[in-house]
């Protein structure tokens, strides 16, 4: 039998379009969805706004009008992104509520600014490789990572859905750290070198906190899917708490201490006392003071 090109591609398109009629539609349809190329640059120009003087951004001193401007551009594309993105879910409401959170995320980003400068000081001290703050900023992926996990997680928290995932994902697909933007972290947060560093929307870090490449803030298991949404998935890790390279922590159960010291290589699914260290996948403890000197020079 000959081949008919033609007919092939009429049943093909048919059964295309036959899919997407029975997938699950926005609840605005007249609305397009974010448009991710929008967001990255908006997620870029606020990232230059954090660190003047570095990127395209003017230092005050040079132009002491650009924020202002800068964030009046911003919030206006902001603004209209929020709106296809609450547009999915509730179209009534949907300006309304994109109105709302950039509102509040503008008024957070001062704050956002200081716990950043805090994550710069950590990273800056905690690393004899670096020359200068300045080197930090402009150059090392753990830092773009926070800063604009920082970012997400102020429109996490006014409920903004797609964007944060879309930012944080901007991040991970540059440095391969990966923080969901629901993530509660403290301030001073340290993510050395960083590659496949992984922290789970639930997930909750302490002041002070280092992490090193490959570490896995993870759930015990999500096979149930959509029914664990809402529940606290994700490990909890005290102050002053460092977690060396590839070690796993799992459950939204699990409690990592103050001043704990994870060693490489952990498998952790069970909570563990302030001030213990943790030697690799045998989970060996030991007391802080069993081991002073390795926590002098964690």
């Amino acid at each position: 039998m000959p081949l008919n090109p033609r007919k092939t591609i009429e049943q093909a398109a048919d059964r295309i379009n036959e899919l997407h009629m029975s997938a699950v539609r926005p609840a605005c349809p007249s609305k397009r969805l974010p448009d991710r190329e929008r967001i990255i640059n908006v997620t870029v120009r606020l990232r230059n706004l954090m660190f003047p003087g570095f990127y395209d951004a003017p230092r005050p001193e040079d132009n002491p009008f650009f924020t202002a401007g800068e964030l009046q551009e911003i919030s206006q594309i902001l603004e209209e992104e929020c709106a296809r993105a609450f547009a999915v879910k509730d179209c009534d409401s949907a300006e309304a509520n994109a109105a709302k959170a950039v509102d509040g995320f503008l008024r957070e980003l001062p704050e956002i600014l200081e716990v950043l400068s805090t994550d710069v000081d950590a990273l800056y001290n905690g690393d004899p490789a670096a020359d200068s703050p300045m080197d930090v900023i402009i150059a090392y992926p753990g830092l773009f990572a926070i800063c604009v996990y920082r970012l997400a997680h102020s429109l996490y928290k006014h409920q903004v859905p797609m964007i944060p995932r879309i930012m944080t994902e901007y991040a991970h697909g540059l440095t391969g750290i990966d923080i969901n933007a629901g993530a509660r972290i403290g301030r001073r947060f340290f993510i050395d070198h960083g590659t496949g560093v992984v922290i789970g929307e639930t997930a909750e870090i302490g002041n002070e906190v280092k992490l090193y490449q490959g570490v896995t803030l993870g759930a015990l298991s999500t096979r149930k899917g959509q029914l664990l949404s809402g529940l606290k998935r994700h490990p909890t890790i005290g102050d002053r708490v460092t977690i060396y390279s590839n070690a796993t922590i799992l459950g939204g159960e699990t409690v990592i201490g103050d001043d704990c010291l994870i060693g490489a290589n952990a498998f952790i699914t069970q909570s563990v006392p302030p001030g213990t260290k943790v030697m690799g996948r045998g989970n060996e403890l030991a007391s802080r003071e069993e081991t002073k000197s390795d926590w002098e020079n964690a």
